[in-house]
């Protein structure tokens, strides 16, 4: 863990990441400005400790018992007050600093769920969560270990030149040309690993990618029999990140042996002559017995300071990336427009109770939310170079269902990630009610809106919280009735708690059909007055989904419908069926009547009953 902190390379914008950290730490100055006096008190305690050397060794060259006891008491009494203060310093540390990191990852969680689908779209396999691991930790590191110990080591390290003047200054011009020596060879290194660093990050989150993305495909794997392609590709990785890590190591790893050699090499010369200058009653043998003391220790901070400035630096490249994702820009929202609901109608034997919506306006005053889509002369590509939809129109009352269907990239799914604004637009409009989506407020405008998507996701906790999910509110008594709609109540009761069973990884306790009919309940729930269905039943076998199409149909009736179908014949009954090829509607109408033009949809209709 420490060779990867210490690979991390410099921040490329320095000052602002210093900035954002320093704002942060701001918020517990008082805590901090504690743990800085605490640790200068520690720091100028070791410092006068390793001084007290010289009255001791006087007194006792002197034989001078009664000032020799209070020199050796009053060093005792100083080196307490160091031990006392070290502890403190530490404790507050780690309260200061878990404060801090709970500050960054709450602002960096909430952040990310302001983001735009675009941004998670375009992050690297595992590189969101490594915001809140890899560089987060380098932060808590940081705080933790390196704050408080760069200070004291600075103390001391100043500290112990502006003492080694005092008690010797001819000395100390020897001193001062080794300590230069240190810190030009500390330079020198640090300039030639800097490229391998830089590599070796590279290298080793290349690698750390690959290690995620094939534990989690273990299945796809195992059926291919890919398992030594896969060890083979896993050891060019790695030895490409072991090249980069010898690279940046064989200058780092010098370092420290090479500023103990000089320390060395400068104590042998001073005791030489300090102990020349001693006999010729130039200084006194207790001044000299605490400057050598001094000159032996005066590695140890230029060390540890070293040390710790690549901790600082690797926790600021960390922190650069957390804050530059938090810079980034959040959805845009101009609307002005409100959902409210306006009243509830009475449960019935046969569904649950209706909640009554509608849109207030501005000026207050409200409208009916009736579920009337239409899309006008839009056009859309997620990138702006590559138009996936071109001069789509097309119209949905209130209470329709809509079909859409077309061969894999035609555009289905894109249009109904255009209706809840996941995208914007780059020409045309979507009106909502007579309102442009983009002036409906986006949490209202999601709100209003129950979607069932092919790939389902399932979170950790029970069934019953799973469902909730689409309505936090639920009861129980809701929960089960949306279980009923979608016809998953009796296997859910099946199960080993019924609605209390655990759910984990993602619902890999539960067949793939089973997870797709708890998404369904999970928008029966919601209660939406217009439901999008993406292959909701893709993932159903033939018999489970004419179970669940009773259900479906209790689910969509008196909403607008929006289905996204691979099964045509789950489409046969809707009121209007868009055909859907490269971007473009090519061909509109109901089941019969497509059938009837004998085009697009004619033959995709019974190329797939012959593939049946």
């Amino acid at each position: 863990m420490a060779a990867r902190r210490l690979n991390a390379k410099k921040p490329r914008n320095l000052r602002y990441t210093v900035e954002s950290l320093l704002s942060y730490m701001g918020k517990h100055r008082m805590l901090l400005f504690w743990v800085a006096l605490l640790v200068t008190i520690s720091a100028i305690a070791n410092l006068l400790g390793t001084y007290m050397i010289r009255p001791v060794v006087n007194n006792l060259a002197s034989g001078d018992l009664h000032t020799l006891i209070a020199g050796v008491a009053v060093t005792a009494v100083i080196y307490v007050i160091g031990v006392l203060t070290a502890y403190g310093y530490t404790q507050i540390m780690v309260k200061a600093a878990q404060k801090i990191l709970f500050d960054i990852r709450r602002d960096l969680f909430a952040h990310l769920q302001k983001l735009p689908l675009k941004f998670f779209d375009s992050q690297q396999h595992g590189d969101v969560m490594s915001y809140f691991t890899n560089d987060v930790d380098t932060i808590s590191d940081a705080l933790n270990n390196s704050f408080a110990m760069a200070i004291q080591s600075f103390i001391q390290m100043a500290g112990t030149l502006v003492i080694l003047f005092i008690l010797n200054w001819r000395l100390s011009l020897i001193v001062v040309v080794c300590y230069a020596a240190m810190f030009l060879y500390i330079r020198f290194s640090g300039k030639r690993s800097s490229a391998y660093y830089a590599k070796q990050q590279a290298s080793l989150g290349e690698l750390d990618g690959y290690i995620e993305e094939m534990v989690g495909g273990q299945k796809v794997v195992k059926v291919f029999n890919h398992e030594q392609a896969n060890l083979e590709t896993f050891r060019k990785k790695n030895e490409a990140l072991r090249k980069a890590g010898t690279g940046a190591q064989s200058y780092a790893a010098t370092m420290i042996p090479a500023v103990v050699s000089i320390s060395y090499v400068n104590y042998a010369i001073v005791s030489i002559l300090g102990g020349i200058m001693a006999m010729k009653g130039m200084t006194d043998v207790g001044s000299l017995a605490s400057y050598l003391v001094f000159v032996r220790q005066a590695a140890a901070p230029i060390n540890q300071f070293t040390q710790q400035s690549n901790f600082l630096l690797a926790a600021l490249a960390g922190a650069e990336r957390v804050f530059e994702v938090m810079d980034r820009k959040p959805e845009v929202d101009d609307g002005k427009v409100e959902l409210v609901q306006t009243e509830q109608s009475p449960a019935s034997s046969a569904s649950s109770s209706r909640r009554t919506w509608a849109w207030r306006r501005e000026d207050g005053n409200l409208v009916p939310l009736q579920g009337d889509v239409r899309f006008q002369n839009v056009d859309f590509g997620y990138d702006e170079s590559r138009l996936i939809l071109k001069d789509i129109s097309l119209y949905a009352k209130p209470g329709q269902k809509i079909a859409f269907v077309g061969s894999t990239g035609a555009g289905k799914t894109t249009i109904t990630n255009l209706i809840n604004r996941f995208y914007d637009v780059q020409k045309g409009t979507i009106l909502y009610d007579g309102f442009d989506v983009r002036d409906i407020k986006k949490a209202d405008l999601r709100r209003s809106l129950g979607i069932v998507l092919q790939d389902t996701h399932l979170f950790t906790g029970t069934i019953a919280d799973n469902i909730r999910f689409g309505k936090l509110d639920a009861t129980q008594e809701e929960i089960e009735r949306a279980a009923h709609i979608a016809n998953a109540d009796s296997f859910i009761r099946r199960l080993p708690h019924g609605y209390q069973t655990m759910v984990t990884s993602d619902g890999a306790n539960l067949s793939q059909g089973q997870r797709q009919l708890l998404a369904i309940a999970r928008a029966a729930v919601a209660d939406p007055p217009v439901l999008i269905l993406d292959e909701a039943t893709s993932s159903i076998d033939t018999r489970t989904e004419s179970l669940i199409e009773k259900g479906m149909d209790q689910l969509m009736k008196g909403r607008t419908v929006f289905v996204i179908a691979h099964r045509l014949s789950t489409v046969r009954n809707a009121d209007a069926i868009m055909v859907l090829d490269h971007g473009k509607i090519v061909e509109r109408g109901d089941h019969d009547d497509l059938l009837a033009q004998k085009g697009f949809y004619y033959r995709l209709y019974h190329g797939m009953f012959e593939l049946s």
